[in-house]
């Protein structure tokens, strides 16, 4: 059982929280204008975590079967959970359970930079059919994060906190190979040709998350904040594996309490009326290949 990702980075409930919004009905028509796989019948997602995309790449094309795979047992275990209509399967890129030329599409979000790109693209080759779609989601590189004042502004304990936890962060990520193989926006296209894929297109597509515009109805705003909510608070709860004995249970839940307080503000803040215009913008670059037939 691997449960390094979940239980070390990212848990499966906050990471879906989070790409549930992303990939949320009303933004559709932004996704599938530049996915272009009306007439897939086969889609395969690769680092589904736990399952928000491949939730959406259900309803979004009901006439394919959809199949998010990921190496992380706790996230295919969740995602299993919320969409039993769905198959997940646990696997590595590096070692795909499937014949090749046997899907119309494969996609990933935010996976590429995690994995040697020869291995990206490769596997992704050898699965789909000549004529198939391979679509690489790359996002966070370009981005518009703005959060409340009440949430920014800064207090003695955390600001302790963080100082005194945060190479442990940065020594996880390096262990975990986290954003080992990033690639510039030039670089991505070029690796996705280099590994012979051809009639390849670049997008870019922004997903405004702002809780306070008139546009967004008040439990899309209220989940905005409480998926930021526990984003922060999910930072602590690594600290027992990647920082052992560096903080505290009671200064964990100190710091818990603080972060709670600052979040518990800024949705009455939201309730009453009183906009903070606070908002979470990511630009993610679409790359869009075709593997020759």
């Amino acid at each position: 059982m691997n449960t390094l990702w979940s239980t070390q980075l990212q848990t499966a409930e906050t990471l879906y929280q989070t790409r549930r919004l992303r990939f949320d009905d009303r933004f559709r028509e932004h996704y599938t204008r530049v996915f272009g796989l009306d007439d897939s019948r086969s889609i395969l997602e690769i680092g589904a975590g736990p399952g928000a995309l491949t939730q959406a790449l259900a309803r979004w094309y009901p006439n394919a079967e959809v199949t998010g795979s990921d190496r992380d047992s706790a996230f295919v275990a969740f995602a299993q959970a919320r969409a039993p209509h769905i198959k997940f399967i646990e696997a590595d890129i590096a070692a795909l359970p499937f014949d090749g030329d046997c899907f119309d599409a494969v996609i990933s979000h935010t996976v590429h930079e995690h994995v040697e790109p020869g291995l990206f693209f490769g596997a992704q080759y050898r699965v789909l059919k000549p004529g198939g779609v391979c679509l690489v989601l790359s996002a966070g590189r370009r981005t518009i994060n703005l959060a409340a004042s009440d949430i920014m502004e800064p207090l003695a304990f955390e600001t302790e906190m963080r100082q005194r936890t945060e190479p442990y962060y940065q020594a996880a990520d390096e262990a975990h190979c986290v954003g080992k193989y990033r690639c510039s926006e030039q670089e991505l296209p070029t690796q996705m040709r280099r590994q012979g894929f051809e009639d390849i297109q670049t997008h870019y597509l922004a997903i405004n998350l702002t809780p306070d515009s008139a546009q967004y109805d008040r439990d899309f705003a209220l989940r905005m904040i409480e998926a930021n909510r526990r984003v922060h608070l999910d930072s602590l709860a690594y600290l027992p594996h990647i920082a052992p004995g560096v903080v505290s249970e009671a200064e964990r839940k100190r710091w818990a309490a603080e972060i709670n307080a600052k979040y518990d503000k800024r949705v009455a803040k939201y309730l009453s009326g009183e906009p903070q215009w606070d908002v979470n913008v990511s630009v993610t670059m679409a790359v869009r290949g075709v593997k020759p037939r």
